[in-house]
C-alpha cells in the first residue's frame, strides 16, 4: 500500500458528531459519550474509505490566537463565553461536549493515533504544517473551507470535506475549487478574505461577495494585485473600486489572520497506523469499558487493523 498521511482537524469532527449522533449513551460516571462514539465511527469510516497509512488528530492548542484578535478584533469574538488575559479565552462549548473532550482525547491515545497541537495556534496551523512538510500525499478532513487553500494537485494535498455528511464526504481538489468557486487553490484564502466569513468574524469587504471576489481574482491574481488595480483605476467598475479602497485598513492584515501557518516548529511524531502495537486490544478494550464506548471502539481497531 502506498504510503498517504490524513490528518483530522478534530474539533471540526466532534463538534459534528456531537450534534449529529443521538445522546442516548452514557459513561459509568453519568456524562454522555455521544460525540466520542461518532469521533471513532468517523475514524473507522474514514480509514476504511481512504486507507491512510498515517493518521494523526489535529488539536485546537488555542482556538482564537492573540496574534490573530490583534490584526481583527472580530476574529471569532462572538463565539468567547469569558475573556482570560493569561492564556486563550474561553469557547462557547456546550458543556456535555466539553464533559467528552477527555474521553475522545483517550481514546486516541488508546488507538496510538497521536495529538498534535502548537501553543498559540489552531488546529488548521498544525494541518498546514503537517501538509506542507509531508513527503507523501495528504488527506486533510474537515467541515471547514478554510483549509481549501491548502489543496495542492502538484503535491496530491486533498480536502476530505465533511460538511455534507459523512455518507456524503465530497474530495476536492483544485479541479472541484474551481468549478464551485471559480478560484484556485492558491487563490482561496484571499478569497475568502475577500467574502469574508460570519461564522469566524471576518467582515470581509462590504458589498463583495463571492461571484465578485472569484471575478476580482481572475482578474488581478490575488489581493495585492486587486489593490493595486483599485489604486490605479483600471480592471474593475468604479463601484468594485470604491469598494476595494474603502476596505484597505482590512485588507492589508485580513490576509495574514486568514492565512494557514504552514511553519511551525512541530516535534516529529511516529503517525503509522501499522504494525499496531501489541497490546492495543486490552487498551483499547480498557478504555471503551471505562467510557461505555462499546461498538465505536470496535470499528476504529478493526479499520486501524490490517485487512
Amino acid at each position: 500500500m502506498a504510503d498517504r498521511l490524513m490528518l483530522l482537524d478534530s474539533a471540526s469532527l466532534y463538534f459534528r458528531a456531537f450534534y449529529g449522533v443521538p445522546d442516548t449513551v452514557r459513561a459509568p460516571d453519568g456524562r454522555p459519550v455521544n460525540a466520542a462514539r461518532g469521533f471513532l465511527d468517523m475514524i473507522a469510516r474514514l480509514v476504511t474509505r481512504f486507507e491512510p497509512t498515517h493518521l494523526v488528530a489535529c488539536w485546537d492548542d488555542d482556538w482564537r490566537p492573540q496574534w490573530r484578535v490583534d490584526l481583527i478584533p472580530s476574529y471569532k469574538a462572538h463565539r468567547v463565553v469569558e475573556t482570560v488575559s493569561s492564556g486563550p479565552d474561553v469557547e462557547e462549548v456546550p458543556d456535555p461536549l466539553e464533559a467528552q473532550i477527555p474521553v475522545i482525547r483517550d481514546a486516541l491515545d488508546a488507538l496510538g493515533i497521536p495529538i498534535v497541537g502548537a501553543a498559540e495556534h489552531e488546529a488548521d496551523d498544525v494541518i498546514g504544517t503537517l501538509a506542507t512538510r509531508a513527503t507523501m500525499p495528504v488527506d486533510i478532513v474537515t467541515g471547514d473551507r478554510d483549509l481549501f487553500q491548502l489543496v495542492d494537485d502538484d503535491r496530491d494535498v486533498r480536502v476530505v470535506y465533511t460538511a455534507r455528511g459523512m455518507s456524503n464526504l465530497v474530495v476536492v481538489d483544485d479541479d472541484h475549487l474551481v468549478a464551485a468557486y471559480g478560484v484556485h487553490a492558491a487563490q482561496y484564502a484571499d478569497y475568502a478574505t475577500l467574502r469574508g466569513d460570519s461564522s469566524d468574524g471576518l467582515p470581509g469587504v462590504a458589498g463583495v461577495g463571492e461571484k465578485t471576489a472569484a471575478t476580482l481574482l481572475r482578474a488581478h491574481g490575488d489581493i495585492a494585485g486587486i489593490t493595486a488595480a483599485a489604486q490605479a483605476g483600471e480592471g474593475m467598475t468604479p463601484a468594485q473600486r470604491k469598494k476595494v479602497l474603502a476596505a484597505a485598513d482590512y485588507l492589508a492584515v485580513a490576509p495574514t489572520v486568514v492565512e494557514v501557518v504552514r511553519t511551525l516548529d512541530l516535534p516529529e511524531v511516529d503517525a503509522r497506523v501499522l504494525p499496531l502495537a501489541e497490546d492495543l486490544a486490552a487498551r483499547t478494550a480498557a478504555v471503551a469499558d471505562r467510557w461505555a464506548l462499546g461498538t465505536s471502539m470496535t470499528r476504529a481497531v478493526e479499520a486501524l487493523g490490517p485487512a
